[in-house]
């Protein structure tokens, strides 16, 4: 609330909105308001501005406006928005401009829903406070239809709804309800002034009669044919109509079944109203899927509530677990599914599996009847042991009890005579309740079990009892099971001794008063017992950890304030003291000043502090926190009284520096538990803008003498902050320091005696800053022969300058006539420049527009997901063995899914893979398969995958920093399984994103390079374009040609279905064949249409005359040794020919013809696919090998410049040809916004209706997380991780290779154009400087004023993510399930395992050994389990 003072009287009013005028600097007094009232100015210190009065089109809905309480907005009713009075045509008129909320439009409708078959059918609109709509209106439903509405009195409208049936593209794919916006549209104005919902519902797909009859809408279950309906005639009673829950054929849930394995039996189960199949209908069958393979067993139908699987048997394979839950379903008819509960399933088990022993056999579920065999000595069913009446033991007998317990292990092994120890006694077979345990003795001594902490069979924890005997020798762990005979008893092989723990001091002596000091008691048998308190003065020390000799805690405040304090031990029930060790408790440290009080933004600058008790605190820090983010940094204790601190920067998170000083939020010292210094308010500390320096020279490098002084320019170089005290820089020259003078815009070295090219780098407050290189030259001195030399070449240099003048009088007349010759040629030169440049800009103008144009309509045509995966994954490879069944004999198959079953064990996937990448001969490009196949392998178990991905992430960035790699080289190139298996990992959950988001955008920018290409000379040899992103592959040279128009006949086309097709006449002709199919199958993939080289092109001239076009034939034209391939002028083709496409035409001459032309192309194919790398300066034109036969080379529009019979008068025609790089400049301008949307998509994280995906957030979490948990702040750092992680690692790879997402082709000038964007788009997401001067690469100049605007976006991309709520695992592992579920038969899992395998083999000796090393891979027998594997493959088993 505002409360202001007017005429003596206190006004109450309340603000509307509020808004940033001038970022962080107050308003003055001062304001003023313009003469119309319109708006008002406003002043601050450096800035006038002028505001509107109001703003009220930010207000898109009646109920905003009017509930802004803004008194100068109001509804204009019919225009459908918030504006000023006078802003609303008609306002005047009742209900057209409305100012009470009460007054909004209402709307209903009735019918409010209908079904997808319905008809059209008449809708009742009710409308409120609206004016007459005596116009008329419209009712629009969506991109569906419009309707003429009928408006009736007190705001009816009646209009005919449309009927989806007739839209059968618009029934799918929306599930079993599409909501269609309702909206009334004013004939008057053309606006839409008021939106309801109306519903449209599809029976059709509830393929269950639970989900049908339950649906909200007027859903029937037709029982008999299996279908959904709303149409009551599609189902008569007698098909079974059902129309509520109760009459549905569904199973009914009962408790576990129970099917032991290998074991023949029926099951039965309840069910209600199940159908009687009728004549021509399947019987029921039950349909088991166990591990991956369906098993299906006839079943017989007892009346309408039973139904009985018939006799059969049920295997699962290992013995991993000892059950296994079964998903079941029942059928009809085929595929009629019978209704049960998800949850109810089957529950296989074996009595045998993971129960090795009679009390693990005797422990399992009763329900299973499962029981100990004593002759074969294992666990199993009644009717597979022997002479069950002797042999098998069961929970159902009397006196049941195990022989022969055996113990494995007991801890602790040492402990106090006082007793009170808690021994653990693990072990097999140790009774089955607590009970049973008639006799427990440790090393002689009484130790009482404890029935809470018991396991039944498998462990023992009991109380000891006091040792009475003064030296008791110790000894080993006695267990008797009921009775104490040698087949009940049981000896530990381990013994137990009873031990007198000590202490004699603690280390540090004294701490703080406020506790948190991190103590080590020092003694003898620390260790022993089972629980340890340690105490400080009545006080309990929080317990860390303890080894023998020591025991470490962190220390309470102290009650009873400063002084020595005693320490007392209580190891269970024995007290521990020491009279002559003490803790003393000092007084909390205190600061009294900082030295200097301020750094600069980015800290890490030395501060001095002085204080008392300051060498008490273990490890001192000081802190910071502003805008919410708290920051620290490292203080080293000097004496008692003063420590030195890195200052602790700040988080800036705004995109422009500050301009001024900032102040920390909070400033204070972490000290142990000192609460007293966190926050210190009354010591103000201050940040200054970090320093900033200016690069050395234009380009980067300076040339100085040896000791001449350097200046280094910069900003911020001295902080305006009083006092002495100044930042401490160091500069060095190569490795050499030099000596410096400070300025507050400039620092001045003198370069050091040494010579060469040496960097420079500055370094200040942990920043490191290199504005270039030095060129150190020195002046050599003269020696004695130098001299002598010098006069001999002096004498030799006069005789030669008098022969110069008699020969200059002789040239001067020759030199008038060449200048005049050069006069002219430069002319002509400044003229063609001038008609090039005026070129170009017509160009700019002119293209943006068409190609806008061009693009409308334009049908984007996707890969499906398998093509598309596997085109990232496996480059190159079209019939991957990973899309093939697996043919193979039973062991292999076997072997394949054991080995399945290890990868599914995260600690063997990841020993296999790190043993791999540990071996010399496991190359980069089996890194990249290796990773492939996993992500195909585990393509339905992406939650797992993902798990040992971020395990595998983990790893690397561990041995990037135990390797002391640069952080920011992380995930910058793919050197290891892991970087190839995040690549798979985005490209498998960026695929939706891509159809509904990005993929657009991306294909539009194709296309329009494609379309701008083309619309100028291409080269057909050397891919050279006049249109080009490229400089290398840029036609330099002023190439004359004409815009036709061919009206095409399609193949099989008849005349008069003419396609008008925009070609060049310097075209050759496969180039115009090109064009020409593109036209007459625009929007069709480009794998489904003819090819060009499959078609001839036929130039029809009147009823009779028909010519083939070809490349090369008779006509072609030679020159010397060079033959220039046909084009459309070459043949005299006119504007408007019609020309046909036939099928090519089989006969010797086109086979000669073809053969010549494709022999001569396949020399330079290959060269123009290496020599389109974006990477290097200038590629040149291949150079032709002649043709062997005939001599000849190929070209087309260029000939090869560098080719020894250029002539010199050839290149006397061509203008210099930088002066044509003007046209890249032309072509970025035409293609701008096409770059420009792409990268808007890509970084936004909400955009064309897509939100971020999941993929994304949750890797980037990971990322912060891992770099929080090492300690990483250097923002860079975590930006070069994220951007190396997604952008480099998936969207350069998806912007240079379009053809991996959509099915097209793509040219070599298309590539070198992408590859130009691709390169502007990773320099956008890089955090350094990229300093540009004139001998910079033109790619890197061409977006040189967009890549700080492209990087501002990233920025903000960034930071909008980490803003956003994290994503759980529990959320995440949802998606990728739901992912799997999707995607989960793309690929042939034994077919990837079978691949993986070979990898196994070729170095089975390391995985085997690395398995052995690993402890957690013995105690699981995973070398065993491969070994098998192996042994099955090999077929010796």
């Amino acid at each position: 609330e505002i409360f202001c003072i007017r005429k003596g009287v206190v006004l109450r009013m309340f603000p509307f909105s509020y808004l940033t005028v001038v970022e962080g600097k107050p308003i003055l007094r001062d304001m003023v308001f313009s003469p119309d009232h319109q708006y008002i100015y406003l002043l601050s210190d450096r800035q006038v501005s002028r505001l509107p009065v109001e703003s009220c089109e930010q207000y898109s809905s009646c109920s905003d406006c009017l509930g802004s309480g803004d008194p100068h907005c109001g509804w204009c009713v019919l225009f459908n928005k918030c504006s000023r009075q006078e802003a609303c045509d008609k306002w005047e008129e009742p209900q057209h401009f409305n100012i009470q909320l009460d007054q909004c439009v209402n709307i209903s409708v009735s019918p409010s829903s209908m079904s997808v078959t319905s008809p059209a059918m008449q809708l009742t609109i009710q409308v409120q406070n609206v004016p007459a709509l005596s116009g008329g209106v419209t009712c629009v439903f969506e991109d569906l239809s419009n309707a003429p509405g009928e408006v009736r009195a007190k705001g009816q409208v009646m209009c005919m709804s449309p009927s989806l049936r007739d839209l059968p593209a618009q029934t799918h794919s929306f599930g079993a309800k599409r909501v269609v916006q309702l909206s009334l549209r004013s004939t008057e104005t053309g606006h839409q002034f008021i939106t309801t919902n109306l519903i449209y519902y599809n029976c059709s797909v509830l393929n269950s009669c639970t989900s049908c009859v339950s649906s909200e809408f007027p859903c029937h279950w037709c029982k008999y044919r299996h279908i959904c309906t709303n149409n009551l005639q599609d189902c008569s009673f007698q098909e079974g109509r059902v129309s509520n829950m109760e009459g549905c054929p569904q199973i009914i849930p009962t408790s576990d079944i129970l099917v032991p394995a290998g074991m023949v039996r029926p099951i039965t189960l309840r069910a209600r109203n199940l159908p009687q199949p009728q004549s021509g209908q399947k019987n029921y069958e039950c349909v088991f899927n166990i591990q991956g393979k369906v098993q299906r067993i006839p079943a017989v139908r007892f009346n309408s509530s039973c139904i009985q699987c018939q006799n059969t048997s049920y295997w699962y394979e290992g013995d991993e677990a000892g059950d296994l839950p079964v998903d079941f379903s029942i059928v009809w008819d085929g595929d009629f599914f019978i209704d049960k509960p998800a949850s109810m399933k089957a529950l296989l088990y074996k009595c045998e599996a993971q129960r090795p022993s009679c009390g693990q056999c005797l422990k399992a579920p009763t329900a299973f009847e499962c029981g100990w065999c004593t002759e074969s000595r294992k666990c199993l069913l009644r009717q597979h042991c022997p002479s069950p009446e002797q042999n098998w033991m069961h929970y159902t007998r009397h006196n049941l009890r195990c022989s022969h317990p055996r113990i494995t292990k007991i801890s602790p092994v040492t402990g106090p005579r006082e007793g009170g120890t808690r021994v653990t006694i693990e072990g097999e077979n140790l009774g089955l309740q607590v009970k049973e345990i008639a006799h427990v003795q440790v090393a002689g001594v009484r130790c009482n079990p404890i029935p809470s902490q018991y396991i039944s069979a498998e462990r023992i924890v009991c109380d000891m009892a006091e040792a009475l005997l003064p030296h008791s020798p110790g000894g080993r762990v006695e267990v008797c099971i009921g009775l104490c005979n040698e087949e009940y008893r049981a000896f530990s092989s381990d013994t137990y001794a009873f031990v007198s723990p000590t202490f004699s001091r603690v280390h540090p002596a004294k701490g703080p008063v406020s506790g948190g000091t991190r103590l080590t008691v020092v003694g003898r048998h620390l260790n022993a017992g089972s629980s340890v308190t340690v105490y400080i003065n009545k006080e309990e020390c929080l317990f860390v950890t303890r080894i023998e000799r020591e025991i470490v805690c962190i220390t309470p405040g102290s009650a009873s304030g400063t002084g020595e304090a005693p320490i007392r031990l209580k190891i269970d029930r024995a007290e521990v003291t020491s009279t002559d060790t003490k803790y003393t408790y000092t007084d909390d440290p205190t600061i009294t000043s900082i030295e200097p009080n301020w750094t600069i933004l980015n800290g890490s600058t030395l501060i001095t502090v002085t204080g008392t008790n300051l060498r008490t605190i273990q490890e001192p820090k000081v802190r910071a926190k502003y805008g919410g983010v708290e920051t620290n940094n490292y203080c080293t204790v000097v004496n008692d009284s003063t420590m030195t601190c890195l200052a602790p920067g700040l988080v800036y998170t705004k995109p422009d520096p500050p301009e001024g000083a900032l102040r920390p939020d909070e400033f204070g010292f972490i000290f142990d538990q000192v609460s007293s210094l966190l926050v210190l308010n009354s010591t103000p500390f201050t940040h200054y803008p970090n320093p900033t320096f200016d690069s050395l020279g234009n380009s980067g490098i300076l040339e100085v003498k040896p000791g001449s002084p350097i200046i280094l320019k910069g900003k911020n170089l001295i902080p305006p902050a009083p006092g002495n005290n100044r930042l401490n820089y160091t500069v060095l020259i190569g490795e050499s320091p030099c000596l410096l003078t400070v300025s507050e815009n400039q620092l001045l070295c003198d370069s050091p005696d040494i010579t060469g090219e040496k960097r420079v780098v500055i370094l200040v407050g942990g920043l490191e800053y290199s504005p270039g290189m030095l060129h150190i030259y020195s002046d050599s001195a003269l020696t004695l022969p130098a001299i002598i030399g010098i006069g001999a070449g002096g004498g030799v240099l006069l005789i030669a300058i008098i022969a110069v003048l008699i020969a200059y009088k002789r040239k001067t007349r020759d030199a008038d006539r060449t200048l005049k010759r050069l006069q002219l040629q430069m002319d002509n030169l400044e003229s063609r420049v001038a008609l090039e440049c005026k070129e170009a800009f017509a160009e700019l103008q002119t293209d943006i527009q068409e190609l806008t144009n061009d693009m409308d309509g334009v049908k984007i045509p996707f890969l499906e997901y398998r093509t598309y995966t596997m085109r990232v994954m496996f480059p190159g490879i079209e019939e991957h063995p990973v899309l093939k069944e697996l043919d193979s004999p039973a062991n292999v198959e076997k072997a394949l899914r054991l080995f399945s079953q290890l990868l599914n064990n995260k600690m063997f996937l990841l020993t296999f893979i790190h043993t791999l990448e540990a071996q010399r001969s496991f190359s980069m490009r089996d890194r990249g398969n290796v990773a492939s196949l996993l992500m195909a392998a585990l393509q339905g178990r992406m939650e797992y995958a993902t798990v040992v991905l971020k395990q595998l992430l983990a790893d690397l960035i561990e041995k990037n920093l135990e390797n002391r790699n640069h952080p920011k080289l992380l995930l910058r190139r793919t050197e290891s399984v892991a970087e190839k298996m995040l690549t798979n990992w985005f490209t498998f959950l960026l695929h939706r994103f891509l159809k509904e988001c990005a993929g657009e955008p991306l294909f539009m920018l194709y296309c329009a390079i494609k379309q701008q290409m083309e619309k100028g000379p291409i080269d057909a040899i050397t891919g050279e374009a006049r249109y080009s992103l490229s400089e290398d592959k840029l036609i330099r040279q002023q190439i004359d040609y004409k815009q036709l128009t061919l009206m095409c006949i399609p193949p099989e086309g008849e005349v008069g279905t003419e396609v008008p097709v925009k070609v060049l006449n310097c075209d050759t002709v496969t180039q115009v064949k090109d064009k020409l199919l593109d036209a007459v199958y625009k929007g069709i993939p480009y794998s489904q249409r003819p090819q060009a080289d499959d078609m001839d092109l036929e130039w029809r001239q009147g009823r009779l005359t028909r010519i083939i076009l070809q490349d090369e034939d008779v006509t072609t034209k030679i020159e010397s040794d060079w033959k220039r391939l046909n084009t459309l002028a070459h043949y005299q083709v006119t504007d408007g020919s019609v020309v046909a496409l036939v099928q090519k035409q089989v006969s010797a001459y086109n086979i000669a013809n073809s053969f010549t032309f494709t022999r001569s192309l396949s020399r330079y194919e290959s060269l123009l696919r290496t020599s389109s790398s974006p990477d290097s300066l200038r590629s040149r034109a291949p150079m032709i090998t002649p043709d062997q036969e005939t001599g000849t080379k190929l070209w087309h529009l260029v000939k090869n410049h560098e080719h020894s019979d250029q002539r010199e008068g050839d290149r006397g025609s061509k203008m210099v040809s930088e002066i044509y790089l003007t046209r890249l400049l032309a072509t970025k301008g035409t293609l701008q916004k096409f770059v420009d949307d792409l990268f808007e998509t890509v970084f936004s994280t909400a955009h064309r209706g897509s939100a971020l995906p999941l993929a994304i957030k949750y890797m980037f979490d990971f990322l912060d997380e891992q770099a929080d948990k090492r300690q990483i702040t250097d923002p860079d750092v975590r930006h070069t991780w994220k951007s190396n992680c997604l952008p480099l690692r998936f969207w350069v790879n998806v912007i240079k290779n379009p053809q991996f997402v959509f099915d097209i082709h793509k040219s070599s000038i298309t590539d070198a154009c992408l590859s130009v964007v691709a390169q502007t788009f990773m320099d956008s997401c890089s955090t350094s400087e990229h300093r540009l001067g004139k001998d910079s690469p033109s790619n890197k100049l061409l977006y040189a004023k967009d890549i700080p605007n492209y990087k501002s976006w990233v920025e903000r991309y960034y930071r909008d993510i980490a803003k956003m709520p994290s994503i759980s695992d529990q959320d995440m592992d949802a998606y990728l399930v739901e992912q799997s579920r999707l995607h989960g038969n793309e690929f042939n899992t034994l077919s990837a395992l079978s691949e993986l395998y070979f990898y196994i083999n070729k170095y089975k000796e390391e995985i085997l050994t690395a398995l052995d090393r690993d402890g957690y891979c013995r105690k699981h027998k995973l070398r065993h389990k491969l070994e098998q594997a192996i042994n099955l493959m090999s077929g010796s088993s």
